[in-house]
């Protein structure tokens, strides 16, 4: 198999984990609070990672100065990441979430010419403007359709864009399965502090179920979203994270009769086609 059909692949079971994470978190219906939920969550997926006893790749800590920065921003943009996005899933429908979330490939575009210092055409400008209203139409800044939990949601696609960058720079000698428990850990530690200060409800046999489940899968979406950016070409793989809309869509549809009206979709279908561009643009301009 190739790099880039591995690459392809992954993240596609990337996408797909984060979404089946998202949806039996959501399924809680917020019975559970949600700084208690994050926390039992990180921690049976920190069991699981030391668990695993190296079947996920070597587990170590000998990593250089350089990259243990690196692996820190990168989790401490995972815990903003984390707490966002749960908190706008909780107030608005899973695909319409999802839908905001297909910005990141233009963030990261433009993250990466404004940090990284890599160029950037008019093509890719506009390609991020027009993009920029197709996230505008999911959000709907109006009287009527805007929330405050939209711009929340927003707030969780700049933390990932952070993390992403993040990632993309560690030297390959770090081992992924190190960074997701790291991740893991600091997202466990932050919302533990945190639900110190409000009560803990008792949890039932079907919530404890949900959250042993999210556990599992948001180990999978934390691994191999790790991995995806560490394999491949960028401009081939990339464009495979919009499958997570697909996937929101139709678990959204299944597990709570939830679809997006016309306006998020036509503004879903903007975002990943200027994505799209975007990608293509840097395929080609890599290629000369």
């Amino acid at each position: 198999m190739s790099p880039n059909i591995l690459g392809a692949l992954l993240m596609m079971v990337s996408m797909a984990c984060f979404t089946i994470n998202d949806t039996l978190v959501k399924m809680t219906g917020g019975v559970v609070p949600l700084f208690q939920l994050i926390f039992l969550r990180g921690l049976l997926t920190s069991i699981l990672v030391i668990g695993s006893r190296g079947r996920l790749g070597r587990l170590s800590f000998d990593l250089q100065r350089r990259d243990w920065a690196l692996v820190g921003l990168r989790a401490m943009a995972e815990v903003c990441a984390t707490f966002c996005f749960l908190s706008a899933l909780f107030h608005m429908p899973l695909g319409n979430v999802t839908a905001i979330l297909q910005a990141l490939p233009l963030t990261v575009t433009l993250a990466s010419a404004l940090v990284l210092r890599e160029a950037l055409g008019w093509r890719r400008m506009t390609a991020i403007a027009i993009g920029l209203v197709g996230v505008l139409l999911i959000i709907k800044p109006g009287a009527e359709g805007f929330t405050v939990w939209s711009v929340v949601a927003l707030g969780a696609v700049g933390f990932v864009t952070v993390r992403d960058l993040a990632t993309r720079q560690l030297s390959p000698e770090v081992p992924s399965i190190t960074v997701t428990l790291v991740s893991a850990l600091t997202v466990m530690g932050s919302a533990g502090v945190v639900s110190l200060f409000q009560p803990w409800a008792p949890i039932g046999g079907w919530h404890a179920t949900l959250i042993a489940g999210a556990a599992v899968f948001i180990l999978g979406g934390y691994y191999f979203s790790v991995r995806v950016m560490r394999v491949g070409e960028v401009g081939f793989i990339a464009p495979f994270r919009y499958t997570g809309l697909v996937f929101a869509l139709i678990l959204g549809w299944l597990a709570f009769r939830e679809w997006p009206d016309n306006w998020t979709l036509l503004g879903a279908a903007i975002v990943v086609g200027t994505g799209l561009f975007t990608l293509y643009r840097e395929s080609k301009v890599s290629r000369r």
